[in-house]
């Protein structure tokens, strides 16, 4: 996947986030509210991707995982990540919400209010993390 397929994929997976909240299907929203992010945060590390450059194997075998933290590391945004946090508290607070995040949430059963508060989190306009991964 290019970076372009993985910001697309970002923004249909928050439809799809939207549509199973609509739908009362609040855990379903809550697991793939952190794929919203993932793909958000694969098409950062794409774009660091040159043109007939073989890529650092250490790069991408981190960038083959789930992990949300991994991924910022990944891309190269954790000193962007503690700045916004140190600047913006309702980042850091939006930030605390979604890195809570794992793959294995798929067997969790997270309350309506979880599923409300990782989605508010992502597309909030003032600290979102949606907002803030696709400055980068």
């Amino acid at each position: 996947m290019n970076r372009a397929e993985l910001q697309s994929l970002a923004l249909v997976r928050l439809r799809d986030v939207e549509v199973l909240m609509a739908g009362g299907s609040h855990e379903g929203a809550y697991y793939l509210a952190g794929y919203v992010i993932e793909c958000a945060l694969k098409a950062c590390i794409a774009r660091q991707t040159r043109w007939f450059d073989f890529p650092d194997r250490r790069t991408v075998n981190a960038s083959y995982t789930h992990d949300l933290i991994a991924l910022v590391r990944s891309a190269g945004l954790e000193e962007q990540l503690r700045a916004e946090q140190r600047r913006d508290s309702r980042f850091d607070e939006n930030w605390g919400a979604v890195a809570r995040w794992t793959e294995e949430s798929r067997y969790l059963r997270p309350s309506p209010t979880a599923a409300q508060e990782i989605y508010a989190a992502i597309t909030s306009t003032k600290g979102g993390v949606l907002r803030w991964v696709r400055r980068h």
